[in-house]
């Protein structure tokens, strides 16, 4: 786990380090990470929090990030590895107080009907993130399940509703710049309906 922590760190390292030379923003880099994904940057976020506050040398700040989207992410190691490897218990810690104050803004996305990672996760991971002052919203999706978000919707073709919200929230409710960004258009259908439903019967998730 610590590795694959490492290596998202990493990842997030060279954005901020070369964005400029691709025509980037650097004060506009924002992160998303989805299921597994979405934990791993979590926990990412904190360690960095945790370097930056205590004034070690970094190759990257978490308070330059924008926003964090976490799409149905949850809990991957087992109980003896929550204290290590849960950033819901980590950012609990009244040790790491002025870490906290360093995180950015978190936007949690759940599908109600995502069995793999069940929604109850992600209302207690909002619920200690606002307790304790770090900026949280919650957006939940009826009907949606671990995968639909970015998998089947997609396929669908038409209004892509993830997608909306993401741009929503990275022109910051600028809905002249909303409505000229060409992802935020109706896409023809990729796969039909019967296949979707087909795959969804022995999907995992």
């Amino acid at each position: 786990m610590s590795d694959m922590i490492k290596d998202v760190s990493e990842g997030i390292s060279f954005v901020f380090n070369n964005i400029a030379e691709y025509g980037g923003d650097i004060n506009r880099i924002y992160l998303m990470g989805q299921s597994a994904g979405a934990h791993i940057t979590a926990c990412a976020l904190v360690e960095q929090a945790i370097k930056e506050a205590g004034g070690e040398k970094v190759s990257w700040c978490v308070s330059r990030i924008k926003a964090y989207f976490g799409l149905s992410g949850g809990i991957m190691e087992g109980e003896e590895s929550l204290q290590r490897f849960s950033p819901e218990v980590m950012v609990q810690d009244p040790k790491i107080e002025d870490a906290v104050s360093l995180l950015p803004h978190f936007i949690l996305f759940h599908g109600t009907a995502d069995y793999s990672i069940p929604l109850d996760s992600c209302k207690s991971f909002a619920e200690v993130l606002e307790r304790i002052g770090v900026k949280v919203e919650t957006v939940l999706y009826k009907g949606k399940t671990h995968t639909d978000l970015f998998v089947q919707d997609p396929m669908r073709g038409g209004k892509d509703q993830l997608v909306e919200d993401l741009i929503f929230v990275i022109h910051e409710n600028d809905r002249d710049a909303f409505a000229r960004n060409p992802m935020a258009r109706q896409r023809r259908r990729l796969v039909p309906e019967l296949l979707l439903k087909l795959a969804c019967t022995v999907s995992p998730f």
